[in-house]
């Protein structure tokens, strides 16, 4: 006689958003004298970043209750071990009841992009100048880091991220929606953003910083893919330097039905094989594949 067992794998409860969010004005932003004689790591909030992050707060709270429509939701912080991260995420939490924070964790992978050592601000300000030259992706600072070293990490931290969702780590309940909060900062926020959606190095090199306290939702759609599209509107993406291709892949994010993506969206082919492009047959082939995907 013999006897099979059988393990089933339980089903993955994805979080109803993920919300990006870069903390408040810091010393350094209003003033970048502050580096030479603080270390990074330890530069504060300004007043005014605190006010922007006790406002961010109140932002993310009427997101996530969707103005109070929805009840029975929760939120996980992950923040930067910076200070300024750190006490932008007080401010938040001022926001959030004790019985609606499922936790927080200090997350080193999301830190912001070393550049190396600030003493001497002449110096860095000619090594920022040559970065906008040669490129912000590929360009390392000296005894620093290039924005591809914070992807590598980023994409580390995103590993650990699934193993959280996967092992439930972050639910409250079969009912309760989970939202995530990430606060971080502006590279690295798009640098989440790039290996997130799949954006190539051209892609990333057109997208503008983050403001300070300003947020990013990607909010799940009915097909189980993430988007920005649901919550930001198109003229939000056109101002954050997402390219027509990119919003359109946005908004197939938001409403289509999961699929061979190659065969519902041929036009994201073209960027990589010009033999692909069906303009030289039919002039209007390519705005007829994006009005399909959008």
């Amino acid at each position: 006689m013999s006897s099979t067992c059988s393990f089933s794998r339980p089903v993955r409860r994805l979080p109803k958003r993920i919300i990006l969010v870069r903390h408040g004005e810091s010393q350094g932003n209003l003033d970048s004298s502050a580096y030479t004689t603080t270390p990074d790591y330890k530069i504060p909030l300004t007043p005014l970043g605190v006010a922007q992050a006790r406002a961010a707060g109140e932002g993310i709270h009427g997101v996530v209750s969707d103005g109070g429509r929805t009840a029975d939701w929760k939120v996980y912080f992950y923040v930067s071990p910076y200070a300024r991260t750190r006490a932008t995420l007080r401010e938040i939490g001022r926001a959030f009841p004790k019985e609606k924070i499922i936790g927080a964790r200090e997350e080193c992978r999301v830190r912001e992009q070393d550049f190396g050592n600030f003493q001497v601000e002449e110096r860095m300000m000619a090594v920022k100048e040559t970065r906008q030259r040669f490129g912000r992706f590929f360009f390392r600072f000296p005894d620093g880091e290039s924005a591809a070293d914070v992807f590598d990490r980023v994409s580390s931290f995103m590993e650990s991220l699934w193993r959280d969702i996967d092992m439930r780590r972050l639910e409250q309940g079969e009912n309760s929606e989970t939202n995530l909060v990430i606060i971080s900062h502006g590279l690295t926020s798009r640098v989440f953003l790039m290996k997130w959606f799949k954006w190539t190095v051209e892609q990333f090199e057109r997208l503008n910083n983050f403001g300070n306290c300003e947020f990013r939702v990607m909010q799940l759609s009915q097909s189980g893919d993430y988007s920005l599209a649901i919550h930001h509107t198109k003229t939000e993406l056109e101002s954050w330097g997402l390219s027509p291709e990119m919003i359109i892949d946005q908004q197939w994010r938001a409403a289509a039905n999961r699929g061979n993506w190659n065969d519902d969206c041929a036009w994201c082919l073209f960027s990589f094989f010009d033999h692909l492009k069906t303009s030289e047959e039919n002039g209007e082939g390519e705005i007829e594949l994006a009005e399909e995907c959008a």
